[in-house]
């Protein structure tokens, strides 16, 4: 079964994607922001990452780099609604820094699994 770290500061949003995630038969781990989840991945195997960008403490981006030099086979869906600024521009530069796939809030059930199927087939042909 993948294991799955769900990084969101919004709580409601985090348990969505978890319901999801498990229903499609992934094991979830929830962060509440970018520090909780680096110690989870210091201290947990996972599969995936899906981190969302604008967070307290450490953001996405900062969670995306960290992974990305430590962690370097581990892949990361990022995720963003924007903020102050654009989704878009967020999601771009994810990507620059190495995102394995990115996904605009609000996420549709069918494109958060398929960017989660997508990601595990790209693990298993590489790995």
């Amino acid at each position: 079964m993948p294991r799955i770290l769900v990084v969101d500061d919004n709580a409601e949003f985090g348990r969505i994607l978890q319901a999801h995630l498990t229903a499609h038969g992934h094991e979830v781990v929830t962060a509440k922001d970018g520090e909780q989840g680096l110690a989870l991945i210091e201290q947990e195997s996972f599969d995936i990452v899906l981190t969302d960008i604008l967070m307290p403490q450490r953001d996405g981006i900062e969670v995306l780099r960290q992974v990305k030099q430590r962690w370097p086979a581990l892949p990361v869906i990022a995720v963003s609604g924007g903020g102050w600024i654009k989704a878009g521009d967020l999601l771009d530069m994810a990507e620059r820094l190495g995102a394995d796939r990115v996904l605009q809030k609000p996420v549709r059930r069918d494109d958060l699994l398929a960017a989660v199927d997508a990601v595990l087939k790209d693990v298993l042909r590489d790995g």
